[in-house]
């Protein structure tokens, strides 16, 4: 068998210029695809399987990135060749891309539309497998203060407790918020519930001065404000 024929099963196999991190250092990250952004992290490879293929198959298993979110820590550690270690930085990488949107305040998104909302969020909550309800606090200028998370689990009118919504926003002394939570179902058709909760938030944001913008529901691949539906808004 020749050289040329021989499996490739270590990133130092490859040319040179084909090594993620070598193509990063000269291109850029941006020019590298997601397995070798994943490579880069992972370090090595497994026994058959370099670095940049176990990141095809992480890749593959999952639906992409977005199923790398959504995957529970231990169904990740349990593939091979990664372990916990491996597992948590995959973790930790995906969810610093996630905090960069919002951190630097001369950076900070504004929010003028429901779409402009739903850009912050709907990438990582249509990945969730539970219901997760968060607040985009907005200042003046409808800038981005922060992205608070309040409850998980079933969102509905005798569960939630309004106030908790508005801790945050008295905190930062945020005039403004959006309130977001997803459906793991993939359908964001609000409930009556959904409609209930949006009711008595609108008003609890009357009484203690902050305006209450939106209510969003995020499925996927889709989302509905209920403002724009004039549900719960009076």
């Amino acid at each position: 068998m020749n050289d040329s024929a021989k499996p490739v099963y270590r990133i130092t196999d490859l040319a040179i210029e084909e090594r993620p991190r070598e193509r990063l250092m000269h291109l850029g990250p941006q020019a590298l695809a997601a397995s070798e952004l994943l490579a880069i992290l992972l370090r090595v490879g497994v026994p058959g399987e370099n670095a940049v293929q176990v990141g095809q198959r992480l890749l593959k298993d999952f639906g992409g990135i977005s199923g790398l979110q959504r995957a529970p820590l231990e169904e990740l550690c349990n593939q091979r060749g990664i372990g916990k270690a491996k597992a948590a930085q995959i973790k930790a990488a995906i969810e610093l891309g996630r905090r960069l949107r919002v951190e630097s305040p001369e950076d900070r998104p504004a929010v003028n539309s429901p779409a402009d909302a739903a850009a912050l969020v709907a990438y990582e909550m249509s990945a969730l497998e539970q219901e997760h309800l968060r607040v985009i606090l907005l200042d003046t200028r409808n800038r981005v203060l922060e992205i608070v998370e309040v409850y998980k689990g079933s969102v509905n009118s005798s569960q939630i407790h309004v106030g908790e919504i508005f801790k945050a926003a008295i905190r930062r002394n945020a005039p403004a918020l959006i309130v977001v939570h997803n459906h793991p179902s993939g359908d964001p058709t609000p409930s009556p519930d959904d409609v209930a909760v949006t009711r008595a938030i609108v008003q609890a944001g009357k009484l203690l001065d902050v305006d209450v913008l939106d209510h969003m529901v995020i499925g996927q691949g889709r989302w509905v404000s209920l403002k724009e539906r004039g549900l719960g808004f009076a």
